[in-house]
């Protein structure tokens, strides 16, 4: 049985391996400063400088966006590989998902006819609410922003950085071309000894200088075309973005609605009022009753957060310190300008302008 081999083009091996070594030669002689390099006029480096701004940026942008939207490296990693190779992307619950299959099951347990196992049931299947939505809003986000920019990496920007290395090679050509035209005029009226005339070589030289500036320039153009190009993706970019934003009011409006409804509906059950700690305000659990017991059951007091510091005009006033939460009651008689205010064991009048309530 005969083996047709596949025909073998030798002379363009030859030629294809001699321009790699040229290529090679003419870089190395121009990082060593033996060589001069052929410079792009202005605008192509300033185009060339914006496109790779474009890449950079829009490469970190993709990035920290799924990091945002799906934290876990490994789901990233799992959701890049079924990806590649053109799949489905495996459907996971999410954490908060799980946590409402936790609270259900738990709250199951404790027995819903019960006040805490009843809550951990509604909390739990709010959970689960939240979860579907944070999914679908993954989702969305993924094929109106993340998409798109991947699309825009992976063809507009793929097709720059072959086109720009392309040109490298034919600049690099260009130049060795030109050595070799100076190398030939230096050789002028001197005897050769492979039998060629410094006048033919020097022919020779030439003809393939044009060539390779006919080939550099042509490459030179399409290029430039394609940079330029890069600012009008700008537009479309920016329509992307705006449906991001889009993504996430409504997944955010989403959110606080399910809490909203959760919120009322464990309202409607009773039970204790919940203790919230303010940001920036640091209390444990036990100074929190100590200062309810302390209070003597007085429900007059609030809290209260200081907006910015206040310097006590007298005895009878406290001085304040921004972001420190204090407790608060009206004056007997009421006052419009002050309020009640107790710092631990300090009592004293303190101002209602520099006052947030945070007990309604």
């Amino acid at each position: 049985m005969n083996i047709k081999m596949p025909d073998f083009d030798v002379k363009k091996f030859v030629k294809d391996a001699g321009s790699t070594l040229s290529r090679v030669v003419q870089l190395t002689e121009e990082k060593l400063g033996t060589s001069e390099k052929t410079e792009m006029d202005s605008h192509f480096e300033l185009l060339s400088e914006r496109s790779d701004c474009a890449r950079t940026w829009t490469e970190k942008i993709v990035r920290d966006t799924e990091a945002a939207l799906i934290p876990n490296p490994a789901n990233r990693v799992e959701d890049f590989i079924f990806e590649r190779m053109e799949k489905a992307k495996p459907k996971r619950l999410g954490n908060l998902e799980y946590l409402g299959l936790d609270m259900i099951e738990g709250g199951g347990e404790f027995g819903q006819d019960g006040a805490y196992g009843s809550a951990l049931i509604k909390v739990g299947q709010a959970q689960q609410k939240l979860g579907s939505c944070e999914r679908d809003f993954i989702g969305s986000a993924g094929m109106c922003f993340i998409q798109p920019l991947k699309k825009f990496l992976e063809g507009e920007m793929k097709t720059i950085t072959k086109e720009k290395g392309i040109l490298e090679s034919k600049r690099l050509d260009l130049d060795a071309c030109k050595n070799k035209v100076r190398k030939a005029r230096s050789m002028l009226g001197q005897q050769t000894k492979d039998g060629i005339s410094p006048e033919a070589a020097l022919e020779q030289a030439e003809r393939d200088l044009r060539v390779a500036q006919s080939e550099f320039d042509r490459q030179a153009e399409i290029t430039k075309l394609l940079l330029e190009g890069i600012s009008t993706t700008q537009a479309t970019h920016l329509r992307h973005l705006h449906a991001f934003v889009e993504t996430q009011v409504r997944y955010y409006g989403q959110c606080n609605k399910i809490m909203s409804d959760l919120q009322r509906e464990l309202a409607s059950l009773g039970g204790p009022q919940p203790y919230i700690p303010v940001a920036g305000y640091e209390e444990d659990e036990s100074n929190h009753r100590a200062n309810n017991i302390e209070l003597g059951g007085n429900l007059g007091y609030k809290r209260a957060r200081v907006l910015c510091s206040y310097d006590a005009k007298d005895g009878t006033e406290l001085n304040l310190t921004s972001n420190e939460v204090i407790f608060v009651c009206e004056c007997n008689p009421p006052n419009s300008d002050y309020m009640n205010g107790k710092q631990g064991l300090l009592k004293g009048l303190v101002p209602k302008a520099f006052l947030e309530i945070l007990d309604e």
